[in-house]
């Protein structure tokens, strides 16, 4: 891995970057069904629960920001609810497995007692046990905090990323702390973790999503990086940057792929048609990976590209 001092260069320039050697590449709409019309968007990579593969995903009306979240199992090329498992008022899930259990989480909100519609705080929460089925709460994030995530290292130490916002004179970074086991993953640990900077411009953001452990014991993270045009635009990009736990260094973000490499559909409103939300990775092991992505707040689709971290591991 080589690590780079540069500064944190723009997402317009990422972009750019990024589009010199943009692969062919079209992703595909993954087909939910069984939530009575309502979008699922921000979903997760497919992971194994006793046996089976499994997508958690975000579920909600358009018009709303009340979210569900559940777990969907394929059936005949559709994904659908999967029976007797459980539905979480959260939204934006997530996984890993730690020690050999599984760690689940997403984004809890809270809205105004006298309106409904207005959001007034959220914080980033987890769970564990040995499957779905049997998950426990065990932790909260710092209120107000996304983009917390998991994974664990070589010698079994666990990092965890985190995304303060706003902090110092930035609107975001991402830090990175170590626990030893899951009982140590306190509010003051995520809060006080170690900030990774020059990763985003002053005025854009962006978070953790996934991280991976990587044959060379250096942690692989899948993100987004994100920025706000004229008229409150959003513009949402799929990255990877990778993290050395030993040395503290980590690379320059990369874009891995953008709104137009997804077939065209609806968004949630007009100021969210490009935004791409990492959802989850599997790595293919033949060079290339599987990206699953949430699309314009309102669908989730998936798509083969490159494996970002391959180069991480040389």
């Amino acid at each position: 891995m080589q690590a780079s001092a540069q500064q944190a260069k723009p997402c317009a320039a990422l972009l750019e970057q990024f589009r010199r050697n943009r692969p062919g590449r079209i992703g595909e709409r993954i087909s939910f069904a069984g939530v009575g019309g309502r979008d699922v968007y921000n979903i997760t990579a497919p992971f194994k629960d006793d046996g089976e593969w499994v997508i958690a995903g975000r579920v909600e009306d358009r018009t709303s920001e009340r979210s569900e979240t559940m777990f969907f199992v394929e059936r005949r090329g559709e994904w659908v609810p999967r029976n007797g498992a459980p539905v979480f008022a959260l939204q934006d899930p997530f996984f890993c497995f730690i020690h050999g259990e599984l760690v689940f989480g997403g984004v809890e909100v809270y809205f105004d007692g006298s309106d409904p519609h207005y959001v007034t705080s959220w914080r980033t929460v987890f769970y564990r046990g040995s499957s779905i089925r049997r998950l426990e709460p065990f932790a909260k994030g710092p209120l107000t905090m996304k983009d917390i995530r998991l994974v664990e290292l070589r010698g079994g130490r666990i990092g965890v990323f985190t995304r303060p916002m706003p902090v110092e004179d930035a609107r975001a970074m991402i830090g990175y702390a170590e626990i030893g086991s899951l009982d140590e993953l306190t509010e003051e640990i995520m809060r006080d973790a170690r900030l990774l900077h020059h990763q985003f411009t002053k005025v854009e953001w962006g978070g953790c999503n996934e991280a991976h452990l990587l044959s060379n014991g250096v942690v692989g993270v899948l993100g987004h990086v994100a920025c706000m045009d004229d008229g409150n635009i959003r513009h949402y990009y799929p990255m990877a940057f990778a993290l050395d736990p030993v040395s503290g260094e980590h690379t320059p973000l990369k874009i891995i792929a953008s709104r137009d490499m997804f077939p065209d559909g609806p968004t949630k409103r007009p100021d969210l048609a490009d935004v791409l939300f990492s959802g989850g990775l599997h790595r293919n092991g033949d060079g290339t990976a599987t990206l699953y992505t949430g699309v314009s707040d309102a669908e989730a689709h998936r798509i083969v590209i490159d494996d970002p971290f391959v180069e991480y591991e040389a």
